[in-house]
């Protein structure tokens, strides 16, 4: 893999309900100005919430296809594509990376990208020419574990690749009962996400890792970890000691959390 002297940030997004593929609004903006700014790439790492697997896997199609999975949602969003590219020959590299550095890993070659990753990238490169490679989460092993998986991936930063984790920094869907998009903010949600945006930005890993026994509202915030666990590949993947930087702040439905989050 080609070594560039700027290393690129690792990026987390939350990517909201699937019906923000078919919106337009701040995050969509915000999504829109960052692919901007991380023009050029070689390739995109994206670690989905929207598969969970026991063990790693990394999507290795040489053209993935648009995953729909979601149910019950307006027609036009089952027509909606993402037809980028995949890198076949990198995914495989970067399995053997994993491998080497003790974790068990697969390659699927006929998984395509779902709505975890295309609907935030089908606005941060709406020409889907950048080749797309999907990581799967493992939620019963929690926050280290996806940690240390982005520690081993770091060095794909200075090649060109952008690791982004794609979740929700907020997520409990049992708590919507048919709210507007723009309903108050419930303050559970509010003050889970003020503590994690102020944790990123105090660069307290420890904290972070530890996010269910010290921040407010933790459980009821995320009763699974599906969501959040997506965070904690590209916080690993950063220069240890450097704090992180809130890039995007916002939410919908009044539960849950659009921000997005940036470490170099």
């Amino acid at each position: 893999m080609p070594v560039s002297s700027l290393p690129l940030p690792s990026v987390f997004v939350s990517h909201g309900a699937p019906t923000v593929a078919l919106e337009q609004g701040p995050t969509q903006d915000f999504w829109a100005g960052l692919g901007g700014r991380l023009a050029g790439l070689e390739a995109i790492l994206c670690v989905s919430a929207h598969w969970l697997t026991p063990h790693p896997i990394l999507g290795s199609a040489a053209r993935p296809g648009t995953i729909h999975d979601f149910h019950g949602f307006p027609a036009p969003l089952y027509r909606l594509r993402y037809p980028a590219p995949g890198a076949p020959a990198l995914a495989e590299s970067i399995a053997g990376q994993l491998r080497g550095a003790g974790f068990e890993v697969e390659t699927d070659a006929a998984r395509g990208l779902d709505h975890g990753a295309w609907v935030p990238l089908r606005f941060m490169f709406p020409e889907a020419r950048v080749p797309v490679m999907q990581l799967s989460v493992q939620m019963p092993l929690g926050p280290r574990h996806h940690f240390e998986l982005g520690r081993v991936l770091a060095p794909l930063r200075s090649a060109g690749i952008l690791i982004l984790g794609s979740g929700g920094a907020t997520h409990n869907l049992r708590d919507f009962a048919g709210q507007a998009e723009d309903a108050p903010v419930k303050s559970y949600a509010r003050q889970f996400d003020d503590w994690l945006a102020g944790r990123v930005e105090a660069g307290d890993t420890e904290a972070l890792l530890d996010y269910a026994g010290q921040a407010p509202e933790a459980q009821h915030n995320h009763p699974t970890p599906d969501h959040l666990l997506p965070l904690f590949v590209p916080l690993g993947a950063a220069t240890p000691g450097r704090p992180g930087r809130v890039l995007h702040r916002g939410f919908s439905h009044g539960f849950l959390s659009l921000a997005a989050f940036e470490w170099d």
